[in-house]
C-alpha cells in the first residue's frame, strides 16, 4: 500500500488574497509569522476568513473594529493575543487612553480576578512603546457624587428598567443595585477617554464573549439600540467577533439580537 503523495503547503505556497494580506498589513506591519511556516493551511484559512471575508461585510472603521476585538479579548481570556492585538491598536490609531479604558470598562464584567493579567499586559505593551505610565486620569466622579452620576448614566442608557430594578429587588439585595449604580455606573462609565455610543459596544462585546450571559447580553443589546447604536451596527458587531469568539457564541449573540430588536 503505498503513501498518497501529500501536496507541498509551504509559506511559499500559502494563498492569501490581496485584501486579506493588506488588512492584516495595516495591523501588523512587517510581521513575520512563524505560524505560517508551522500551520500554513490555517493561516490560509484564518486570514482569508478574518482578514477580507469578514471585514467586507462591515462598515466599521479599522479603529472601532479593532477596539471591539481587544474588548473580546479579554472576555475571552486571550492575554497572548490581547497583547499583539494592543499592539496592533496603537498603530490604527487606538489611543493608549482608549485601550486603557476599554481594559477598566471590562473590570466590572469579568471581574478583578480575570483582568489583573490584562492590566499587566497592557503595561507591557505601553511601556514597550515608550508610553510613559500612569496615564491621565480619565475619573469624574468622587466617593461623594459616583452613585448619583452612575445612577444618571443608567437611567440615560436603559431608562424606566432601572426604576423597576430597585422597585422588584428584595430588600436585602438593594445593595446590589446600588452598587451597580455607584460601581459599575459611577465608577466606570462616568469616565472620560471613550463615551457612551463607544462604551456600550465594548461592554457588549466583551459580554458576548464571556459566555453564559444571555440575559446581560439582551440587556446591553437593549442599552446600545436606546443610545443610537441600531440593530445593523450591532449585527456588525456580531459579526466582526466571529472570527475570535466562534460561532456558538456568536449565534448566542444573534439569538438576543433577534429577541430583542426585532
Amino acid at each position: 500500500m503505498t503513501n498518497t503523495p501529500q501536496p507541498d503547503r509551504t509559506q511559499s505556497s500559502i494563498r492569501i488574497s490581496e485584501a486579506a494580506h493588506k488588512h492584516h498589513e495595516e495591523l501588523f506591519p512587517n510581521h513575520k509569522s512563524t505560524l505560517k511556516v508551522t500551520d500554513p493551511e490555517l493561516i490560509e484559512i484564518f486570514d482569508n476568513f478574518a482578514f477580507d471575508e469578514v471585514i467586507a461585510l462591515s462598515k466599521f472603521d479599522t479603529k472601532t473594529r479593532v477596539m471591539l476585538i481587544v474588548a473580546s479579548l479579554i472576555g475571552s481570556q486571550a492575554v497572548s493575543e490581547y497583547k499583539v492585538m494592543v499592539g496592533a491598536a496603537l498603530n490604527v490609531g487606538v489611543t493608549p487612553i482608549e485601550i486603557k479604558e476599554i481594559l477598566y470598562q471590562s473590570v466590572p464584567y469579568v471581574g478583578m480576578a480575570k483582568a489583573f493579567d490584562f492590566v499587566h499586559a497592557t503595561n507591557e505593551v505601553l511601556s514597550s512603546r515608550g508610553i510613559q505610565l500612569p496615564l491621565a486620569g480619565q475619573s469624574t466622579t468622587t466617593p461623594e457624587t459616583r452613585y448619583d452620576k452612575g445612577l444618571a448614566v443608567q437611567k440615560a442608557i436603559f431608562g424606566e428598567a432601572i426604576n423597576q430594578m430597585y422597585e422588584r429587588s428584595p430588600k436585602d439585595q438593594l445593595h446590589i443595585q446600588r452598587f451597580l449604580s455607584a460601581n459599575c455606573f459611577g465608577d466606570y462609565y462616568t469616565r472620560n477617554g471613550v463615551d457612551i455610543r463607544i462604551r456600550e459596544p465594548i461592554a457588549l462585546s466583551i459580554l458576548i464573549a464571556l459566555g453564559g450571559v444571555e440575559s446581560q447580553i439582551k440587556g446591553h443589546i437593549q442599552g446600545n439600540l436606546n443610545v443610537g447604536n441600531g440593530k445593523d451596527i450591532l449585527l456588525d458587531l456580531i459579526t466582526q467577533l466571529l472570527p475570535w469568539v466562534g460561532y456558538p457564541r456568536t449565534l448566542n449573540a444573534l439569538k438576543c439580537l433577534e429577541e430583542v430588536a426585532t
